[in-house]
Order: C-alpha cells, then sequence, then structure tokens
C-alpha cells in the first residue's frame, strides 16, 4: 500500500450515508482527530477506485464518537451512497507541518518495522486506534502482528530512513 509520497494522509473512511439531504458519516482512523476542523477539502477514493476532491460544507458530531459531514455538491441520499466505504485523505499543503521530532501516524504506513538487532519483521499496513494507545498492523506475507504504538514497544521511528524499531509483545516473553 505504498502511497505518493508526501501528497496526502489517509485519516479515514465513509462508514454510511446520513439521512435525506446528502451527509455522510465518517469513521476517522484516530478517534481523537480534529484534521476536520483544520481543512476545507479532501480526497476521496471510491470503492470503484474513482477518485475526486470534494469540499467540506458542514463537520458536527455523530453517535458513538463519529464526524457527520456534509460535502458540496453531495446533496442527495443516493448521491452520499454512493461515497460509502471511500477512502478519505487530507491533502498534506493543507495541515500545519509537524513539531519537531513529530509526525503524522499516516506516515507510518508503508514503513519496514524491524527488531533491535535490524531483522525485517514486515511492511507497516495500518495504524488502528482502537485502545488507550494505537496499534501498528505489521505485515510479511501471510504473516501479521500487532504492536502498540508506545515508547517501550516502538523505540525508535527514523521517517528519513522508511524504518521503525519494535519490540513486538511476544520479543518480551
Amino acid at each position: 500500500m505504498k502511497r505518493e509520497a508526501n501528497a496526502t494522509l489517509e485519516f479515514g473512511y465513509v462508514s454510511r450515508a446520513h439521512g435525506l439531504e446528502g451527509e455522510v458519516v465518517i469513521r476517522t482512523h484516530d478517534p481523537a482527530s480534529d484534521v476536520l476542523d483544520h481543512v476545507e477539502r479532501v480526497h476521496a477514493k471510491t470503492r470503484d477506485g474513482e477518485e475526486r476532491v470534494i469540499d467540506i460544507e458542514d463537520v458536527a458530531m455523530a453517535p458513538g464518537g463519529d464526524l457527520r459531514v456534509k460535502f458540496v455538491g453531495v446533496n442527495g441520499r443516493a448521491q452520499a451512497q454512493a461515497l460509502v466505504g471511500s477512502t478519505l485523505s487530507v491533502f498534506r499543503e493543507d495541515l500545519e507541518e509537524p513539531a519537531e521530532g513529530e509526525f503524522f501516524q499516516g506516515d507510518l504506513v508503508g514503513l519496514t518495522a524491524v527488531s533491535p538487532s535490524g531483522e525485517r519483521l514486515g511492511e507497516i499496513f495500518q495504524v488502528w486506534n482502537t485502545g488507550p494507545v494505537p496499534n501498528l498492523v505489521i505485515r510479511d506475507g501471510e504473516k501479521e502482528i500487532l504492536v502498540p504504538f508506545a515508547e517501550e514497544f516502538v523505540p525508535k521511528v527514523d521517517l528519513e530512513a522508511r524504518r521503525v524499531t519494535v519490540i513486538a509483545p511476544e520479543m518480551l516473553e
């Protein structure tokens, strides 16, 4: 799942249509994310591969902590339903740069995960935010491991080298 370097950062997906006026519910990969408060447009890639830029008209909270969004030009339930399953990304140029030593979680996707001794463990496929700390989903072929994104398990992130040093929980036993 390689991405064009530095163009966009995936932040979530359209989970369902909402109401009859063209609103959708968006599930973000990071429930604490406020990215839609800082941008005016998103890049959408539908399930059938169509890509487009859509301007945001309004954002509100939806039940369950998701976001209810009204996009410009999406004016009815059928148009909203057509967006269900679309992955959503923001343009880096629309975001403030992270502070020194910080990075966007989306920057981790596609990086190589290695053990402290340098052994390749796989590639970071996703970042799941389902608990108190995000989890890195690392895949190597059919093998998949989950590693909590906490200093104890991820002592080093090197964006320039495109490597992340990880200590999988089973490595500590």
